[in-house]
């Protein structure tokens, strides 16, 4: 049992430390110097594009479409699912730009 919770918990901090790079310089070269640097980071904030999202975080685990706004404006909700669903976080994205963060993930924004 002692060397089964060991190797969870090697897992869970090799996991935690890797991060593997999901886009080129020329594909965030056009960016702002502050979007840049959030993919750099793996991080994700209001106002970036899908294009910018999938950079940071890689393609979600679910996608749904959601009703549109009452101005008519499209609607779409990004779901990533992590540690084996222990965590959820979702992500609403207006007329193609990231307008809400929902997580119960510690460290993600809301």
């Amino acid at each position: 049992m002692k060397k089964l919770l060991v190797i969870i918990v090697v897992f869970l901090i090799l996991g935690a430390c890797t991060k593997s790079m999901r886009y080129s310089y020329e594909e965030i070269k056009d960016f702002s110097p502050e979007i840049q640097e959030h993919i750099k980071k793996g991080e994700v904030v209001t106002g970036m594009t899908f294009q910018q999202v999938r950079l940071a975080w890689g393609p979600p685990t679910v996608t749904k479409a959601l009703p549109p706004t009452p101005e008519g404006k499209e609607r779409i909700q990004w779901e990533y699912h992590r540690w084996g669903g222990a965590f959820k976080t979702i992500l609403r994205f207006t007329d193609g730009k990231l307008t809400e963060i929902i997580s119960t993930e510690p460290g993600i924004a809301r």
